[in-house]
């Protein structure tokens, strides 16, 4: 049994999985597999990975028929027998250490969860050169080469995830701004198999990990916080969000907060659903209410009328914080409650 397994789904990118197979095949530490799934990519997405396994027994290709990314995670779980996993989208890489790294600190600290950081500049370099229609396929980031010792890197542990994760805005008087797991993207953590093995994605969705990541917290997970750069994400200019219909992202994001409402309801207790709503489920009804000004037919308004209906059902809206008033006398208004 490998110590670390790492899912990667791969649809239509292959002008980008040899650089992110290699970063796998590079890293420092070498006890891991790679589950490859390929999710009926048009292009040579499964014959480049076939070739890195005829190569390397630790990758692993699985073929399936199209479903989108939550499924193809969901189908790399079964052969993903590390004792901890990782995720990484097939258009990104990862610094050469980042297991290295993440292992040691979970290992330290006895953690569920190692959680690092995407390098906040490379990205933005990637945005500029594209804007300024420069060419973006063989910028390197600055620090990858940088080379760590694990034995003096800060970290923070808490055994409460809501202390620090959020996709709140904060300012940068706050103590404990460096720690912060801002946004719920799966990529950036190392998670111990057992924490997370029976939480699927939800299929069909866009925004995923919004359901995902809540689920995870609710099992009250032990955290250790590294704030290092060791994720690179490539900003994919076609990519299925940025050219969605904004009904779809807003039938999406209803999707994924039903869901995770309903598992709240049911399973959390006081602290855990006032701190959930505060820090994640509020952003989101915001970011779903906000997409209605963008739909341009009546039948996409009756659509989005019905989704923020059926949260209404669910009585999302009977306790609501006075920050959140306005919007939901908006919301309420949209859908003539």
């Amino acid at each position: 049994m490998p110590k670390i397994s790492i899912i990667i789904p791969m649809y239509g990118v292959e002008k980008y999985l040899r650089r992110c197979l290699d970063s796998v095949l590079n890293q420092t530490f070498t006890d891991w597999t790679a589950i490859c799934v390929d999710d009926g990519s048009p292009d040579r997405s499964g014959e480049i990975a076939e070739e890195y396994a005829a190569r390397d027994k630790r990758f692993i290709v699985v073929h399936k028929e199209n479903g989108g990314l939550s499924d193809a995670r969901n189908a790399g779980m079964p052969y993903a027998k590390g004792e901890y996993i990782m995720y990484l989208d097939s258009d990104d890489f990862i610094h050469p250490q980042t297991m290295e790294l993440a292992y040691d600190t979970i290992k330290k600290n006895k953690s569920d969860i190692a959680s690092f950081q995407y390098d906040r500049v490379y990205r933005p370099r990637l945005m500029a050169r594209h804007f300024l229609r420069m060419n973006t396929d063989n910028v390197v980031p600055w620090g990858i080469h940088k080379k760590y010792d694990s034995s003096k890197i800060k970290t923070y542990t808490t055994d409460d995830v809501f202390e620090l994760a959020t996709e709140q805005t904060h300012n940068r008087n706050n103590p404990k701004r460096k720690w912060l797991i801002k946004h719920c993207q799966v990529w950036k953590n190392l998670y111990k198999r057992t924490l997370i093995k029976d939480i699927p994605f939800i299929k069909g969705i866009l925004f995923e990990d919004f359901p995902w990541w809540s689920a995870v917290m609710l099992k009250k997970p032990r955290v250790t916080v590294m704030p290092l750069p060791l994720y690179y994400y490539i900003p994919n200019f076609g990519g299925i969000v940025l050219s969605a219909k904004q009904l779809r992202i807003m039938q999406s994001l209803c999707t994924g907060i039903s869901n995770a409402y309903s598992i709240y309801k049911q399973n959390a207790d006081d602290y855990q659903m006032k701190q959930w709503q505060e820090k994640f489920l509020w952003f989101f009804v915001n970011k779903a209410f906000s997409k209605t000004k963008y739909l341009e037919t009546d039948a996409e308004r009756k659509a989005a009328k019905k989704n923020l209906a059926d949260l209404y059902k669910l009585g999302l809206f009977e306790s609501v914080p006075n920050e959140r008033y306005e919007l939901v006398k908006e919301i309420l208004s949209f859908i003539g409650k």
